[in-house]
């Protein structure tokens, strides 16, 4: 029997947020080069934005590639490049078979130009579907898109565009990368790392973390609903006391 039976449907996360780990160390357990674990992950991407999009889940961030993944040898970075190319675009017809919406988030300005080229286009092919918004972060760190929001706030800011007493919490999430997004309520990492290694930083504020020591190429639905099952046995207080959650619930 499947775990998605015990998954209730009337409590999903709206945003699930992943961190992709452990497919270098899952290929030299096999005794193969890194690359071979980045190509068998991408059946683990499908199988997880599948398993979201049949339960209803709005949102699946994916941390596909960080910004210090560049200081990784140049034969790597290569072959993750081309992964990618080809994978967006052989997956593209997946993607609309299931309804699902694909996004980016990072500095894409620094993907190779057919890179760049192809996931624009399969953006484009992809924005009318109504159901998962399956999010890519390319070339991606929190501390670059605190620092980008930072910078354009200032830049309203001195040009008279936004008031200095207008800033506040809701306002400085509209220049974060995820806008309008809702923030990620449960974020599963594999590979059993415990960091959150410069992801979403601001957006992680009061997310539950889910470690699992899978290795991301092994991880499937069954692994996933798992992680949901988990999240739906915690209480998410918020700073309030788990009185004050029961009472707000009545």
């Amino acid at each position: 029997m499947t775990l998605k039976a015990n998954v209730q449907l009337s409590y999903l996360p709206q945003h699930v947020a992943i961190i992709m780990d452990g497919n270098g160390r899952w290929a030299k357990k096999k005794g193969a080069m890194r690359i071979f674990g980045h190509n068998n992950a991408i059946k683990s991407v499908r199988d997880t934005a599948e398993a979201a999009a049949e339960l209803g889940i709005k949102y699946l961030t994916l941390y596909a590639f960080s910004t210090e993944n560049w200081n990784r040898p140049k034969d790597e970075v290569n072959a993750l490049m081309a992964l990618l190319i080809k994978t967006i675009g052989s997956e593209t017809k997946t993607l609309n078979k299931n309804n699902i919406k694909l996004n980016t988030i990072g500095n894409t300005a620094e993907l190779p130009l057919d890179c760049q080229n192809e996931l624009f286009e399969a953006i484009e092919n992809t924005k009318n579907n109504t159901g998962l918004t399956l999010t890519l972060a390319l070339s991606y760190s929190g501390r670059w898109e605190i620092a980008q929001a930072a910078k354009l706030i200032a830049y309203k800011v001195k040009n008279d565009e936004l008031k200095l007493e207008d800033i506040n919490e809701a306002e400085f999430s509209k220049y974060l990368c995820t806008y309008p997004m809702p923030d990620p309520e449960l974020m599963i990492r594999t590979s059993g790392e415990l960091r959150i290694s410069n992801y979403l930083l601001w957006q992680l504020a009061y997310t539950e973390l889910y470690i699992t020591d899978i290795l991301w190429p092994d991880f499937n639905k069954e692994n996933f609903y798992e992680a949901i099952i988990d999240f739906q046995k915690r209480e998410r207080r918020f700073g309030k006391t788990s009185e004050q959650v029961a009472l707000a619930t009545v």
